[in-house]
């Protein structure tokens, strides 16, 4: 009857949002008063694990699954449901796990609620708040399902450690057959991804040309935060579409987000509008960024920029 969550990993390490995952599995086996297993597929040492609250880990190792599929992975967590007698699994939101939770839903004939951001404010019936209408609203749910799907929010419930230790076993699930083929992967090659973050600097066609993008990295770099883009910087293709955040692109929801050059079009707003703190930097009080920014900045990048650079600098070298 332990608590179920899906831990992801890439090439062998867990990534952030695993350890949130865990996090709200714990506090959901608490007020249950059951244990948590986690699922890890080729991770490289689970035992990292532990400290974030799971008990057990079922580790799968299978060269064949080192590319997602998501019918193929949504098997397999359900038939690590299904050993575990879990009547609650917890996935997070990132991209894989948004095409696996549907596929995963049906096949546990469970409800899922998804962008979960709290723990269950009720057991009895099964309640969680969730965000709404990209991130506009908040909306109370609850699942009346035997076996409940939770969808946790980027960045929402934070990781919360436990001074615990978990146990190991070999899981070996039969492996679902598939008509989809990977050919090739491309990875971005950030130091920080974008989904990992803690903090966004991100660019528009404000910048100009791509001649003009080692500002946004530098500034990155000072920060440890990662790179992204607006849809139209992508498109012109002055940077790979892996880095276009904004609706149709990859969603944001750091603890900062900061928009240079950017005006604020309504998709790119809803896609970042999860992050905590908002900063934009245009020359234009008009922009539509500014009225869904917590701070603005209205002045030329080409001076803003790298006099916050030289400041963030100086202000480091003081620690």
């Amino acid at each position: 009857m332990s608590v179920l969550v899906y831990t992801e990993s890439d090439q062998g390490k867990f990534k952030k949002g695993a350890l949130e995952v865990a996090s709200y599995a714990k506090a959901v086996a608490d007020q249950l008063g059951t244990t948590v297993t986690a699922l890890a597929i080729n991770a490289n040492d689970a035992s990292e694990l532990g400290s974030y609250g799971v008990d057990k880990v079922l580790n799968v190792s299978n060269g064949d699954l080192n590319n997602f599929n998501a019918k193929v992975y949504a098997d397999i967590v359900k038939q690590a449901a299904e050993k575990e007698g879990a009547q609650v699994v917890v996935v997070s939101s990132s991209a894989d796990s948004k095409y696996l939770a549907p596929l995963l839903a049906v096949g546990l004939n469970a409800g899922y609620a998804s962008n979960v951001i709290e723990a269950p404010s009720s057991t009895a019936p099964f309640t969680v708040k969730r965000n709404a209408f990209t991130n506009k609203a908040f909306e109370v749910s609850q699942i009346n399902t035997d076996v409940k799907l939770i969808g946790v929010s980027s960045n929402a419930f934070g990781l919360v450690e436990n001074n615990g230790a978990a146990t190991s076993e070999d899981f070996s699930p039969s492996i679902a057959e598939s008509n989809i083929t990977v050919e090739s992967v491309d990875k971005a090659t950030d130091k920080v991804t974008i989904a990992d973050a803690d903090i966004v600097v991100s660019g528009g066609r404000g910048l100009k040309g791509p001649e003009n993008w080692g500002m946004i990295e530098e500034l990155a770099d000072v920060l440890g935060a990662a790179t992204a883009c607006s849809k139209p910087v992508s498109d012109l293709g002055w940077r790979p579409h892996g880095e276009h955040v904004g609706q149709t692109g990859k969603p944001v929801a750091s603890n900062l987000y900061i928009a240079i050059g950017i005006s604020g079009a309504i998709q790119h707003l809803a896609g970042v509008n999860a992050s905590k703190v908002k900063v934009v930097i245009n020359t234009d009080e008009e922009a539509p960024f500014f009225k869904a920014a917590d701070y603005g900045v209205v002045g030329d990048a080409f001076t803003v920029v790298p006099q916050l650079i030289e400041k963030l600098k100086a202000f480091k070298a003081q620690q």
